[in-house]
């Protein structure tokens, strides 16, 4: 057994190896405080070429880490938790640049939480844990990583905040990465400058670099030696016959402004090209593919370094063309449809009552959300055919991501005592579609009259690098996210940073080059929420007409009973009248309806009951 411990944020962790799950190619247990888990790493003996990364990573949290029994009806964890399934894709998107291109054995992170302490999330153990995994077995892997939650309180960097302290911070930011370089950020924040949170992925950097430095030494101990890969060289024959064929129909489809209209011209490429070359190289379709990716990549990556343009003929930091409407469905409470070129985001607000709260149920115990939101990506939104199969990590991810950026303005509890879900359909999509979602329900929320502070906007950044020529590209549309190095996604106001994350294909970026691509991020959001504020700029001064108009009155704790009846009896008298009706424990009884008169009845049936109700407050 292998053990070394390192004190980040004022707590000892530690990572030890050679104990537990000895069979695995890489396996680590991991402690924080009180926090256990077990990260392994394991592959697949047999090499396939599948074209992609064939990446799993699993994060699953035991219901016994926090002294819990499952609450479903077998007792037993089950599917993945929303908890579960962003923590997952918390530690896939930074591992995933540091494989080997062309990678052929399938590779599986799994991270089991064994023991939570109420105060030091697991999700940091996981990724550290997935990069010592990786880096001590004998999958390649251009480890070691770090990764440290960064929390800001009283204008002081906290480095792995606890839950307590998470309740003080104005942010929270997780950043990953190498000894020299930066690799994942994603967190949210109340509206803080861009130096602010460049700061704080320095402070979280240092973290990082003692991190890397723990691994190290574990890897100097006890790592594996690392498999070779063999990638063949490509046949220059071959090269060359595609190129001839191809390579200036490819000049001339990747200047085609429309994604319809690029991807029929190269799908003709592609299908001229592989009937064209099928008796002088027989079975080799795949290759024959791959080069014609290589070209379609080779002559983007061109264009914007050297050319200085893009595909759809924009500058490198224009925004797209944006329309936004509002009211575009009249029965709803709220709706914006939000267009940025050719993604297009369907955002619906919708007001509910307490008892439409959204319970959360894990390690950090029973909670209820008042405000949430809901992303949807079918599949006619990018003209494809698929079953739906319920929301996927993607659609979770995306959503979660939305979630984070408008929650600084949302009304707290207290001031409009309503539950708010926010719903996104995604109509059209070429890139962003987060981002659309983000400006689609502001201007929602907005509709509804709902008293947000602001407007919120996202936008997207992309980066095309070569050596040490880059370029950055504002609000970057499908195939620069596709083919370009680096998708940056960062919602704010017009004060500030309310939510980001960022995803590169390459192995790391540096600090500078992350700050430059957050001030075009920058131009490009106030750009667009001029355009937003021309379409709603307020909320408006009232409530939907079709919204629920909700009013408190109050009963002695002692008149509960009686207004809720033998067996619920009273109460579902009074909801006859068509109003909701909700008790709270201190007796406080919520009252809402859409029309004035089922609720002055249902009012008047409490009084009845209860004989000492007294009216609180209206809301509408």
């Amino acid at each position: 057994m292998t053990k070394f411990e390192h004190e980040i944020g004022g707590r000892s962790l530690s990572i030890e190896t050679g104990r537990i799950a000895k069979q695995a190619n890489g396996a680590v247990w991991m402690q924080y405080g009180d926090t256990v888990v077990l990260v392994t790493a394991c592959r697949t003996n047999t090499p396939e070429d599948r074209g992609f990364l064939p990446l799993i990573v699993d994060y699953r949290e035991k219901a016994y880490a926090g002294g819990k029994i499952p609450g479903n009806i077998f007792k037993r964890e089950g599917r993945p938790s929303e908890k579960e399934t962003l923590s997952a894709r918390l530690i896939d998107h930074p591992i995933r640049p540091m494989f080997p291109k062309k990678f052929p054995y399938e590779i599986q992170v799994y991270v089991s939480v064994l023991s939570y302490d109420g105060e030091n999330d697991a999700d940091i153990l996981g990724l550290i844990g997935a990069s010592a995994a990786l880096s001590i077995s004998d999958i390649p892997f251009a480890g070691p990583m770090g990764a440290v939650r960064v929390g800001r309180i009283n204008g002081e960097f906290v480095a792995n905040p606890t839950s307590a302290q998470l309740d003080e911070s104005d942010l929270e930011i997780i950043v990953c990465g190498s000894a020299d370089s930066i690799v994942s950020v994603e967190g949210g924040a109340h509206e803080i400058a861009e130096q602010d949170l460049v700061d704080a992925l320095a402070f979280g950097h240092e973290c990082i670099a003692e991190l890397v430095e723990l691994q190290e030494r574990l890897v100097a101990e006890v790592g594996k030696e690392k498999i070779v890969i063999e990638v063949a060289e490509a046949d220059p024959e071959l090269v060359s016959a595609v190129a001839e064929l191809a390579q200036e129909r490819i000049a001339e489809a990747n200047r085609s402004p429309r994604k319809e209209e690029r991807q029929e011209r190269i799908d003709a490429i592609n299908a001229d090209v592989l009937e064209g070359l099928a008796e002088r190289f027989p079975e080799s379709e795949k290759l024959i593919l791959g080069e014609l990716e290589a070209l379609l990549k080779a002559d983007m990556r061109t264009m914007i370094l050297k050319e200085k343009r893009r595909i759809d003929g924009r500058a490198l930091d224009a925004v797209r063309d944006v329309t936004c409407e509002s009211t575009v469905l009249p029965r709803t409470h709220g709706s914006a449809l939000f267009t940025r070129g050719q993604t297009q985001a369907l955002c619906v607000a919708t007001l509910g009552t307490k008892l439409d709260e959204r319970m959360a149920d894990d390690l950090q115990g029973k909670r209820f959300k008042s405000y949430y939101l809901d992303y949807n990506f079918p599949p006619y939104s990018v003209g494809e055919v698929r079953f739906e199969r319920g929301p996927g990590r993607r659609d979770i991810g995306h959503g979660h991501l939305a979630e984070r950026a408008l929650e600084p303005v949302i009304p707290s509890v207290e001031s409009f005592p309503y539950t708010i879900r926010l719903v996104s359909d995604i109509t059209e999509s070429s890139s962003s579609s987060s981002m659309a979602t983000v400006c689609g329900c502001s201007l929602a929320l907005m509709d509804a009259g709902i008293p947000v502070k602001t407007s919120v906007c996202g936008t997207g950044v992309g980066l095309v690098k070569e050596g040490d020529e880059y370029e950055l590209l504002t609000d970057i549309r499908d195939a620069e996210d596709f083919l370009g190095d680096m998708d940056l996604k960062v919602a704010g106001t017009k004060d500030g940073i309310t939510a980001i994350q960022m995803d590169i294909k390459i192995q790391g970026l540096q600090l500078d080059i992350f700050k430059e691509a957050l001030d075009r991020a920058k131009e490009g959001r106030d750009q667009v929420l001029a355009i937003m504020d021309e379409c709603l700029s307020a909320a408006r001064p009232e409530l939907s007409r079709w919204a629920p108009r909700i009013e408190f009155v109050k009963i002695d704790q002692s008149k509960i009973g009686a207004v809720i009846g033998p067996g619920g009896k009273t109460i579902r008298e009074i909801e006859k009248t068509g109003a909701t009706v909700n008790v709270d424990e201190d007796g406080t009884i919520t009252i809402a309806s859409v029309e004035a008169g089922p609720a002055e009845e249902a009012r008047r049936m409490i009084v009845v009951s209860s004989a000492d109700a007294v009216f609180v407050k209206e809301y509408d």
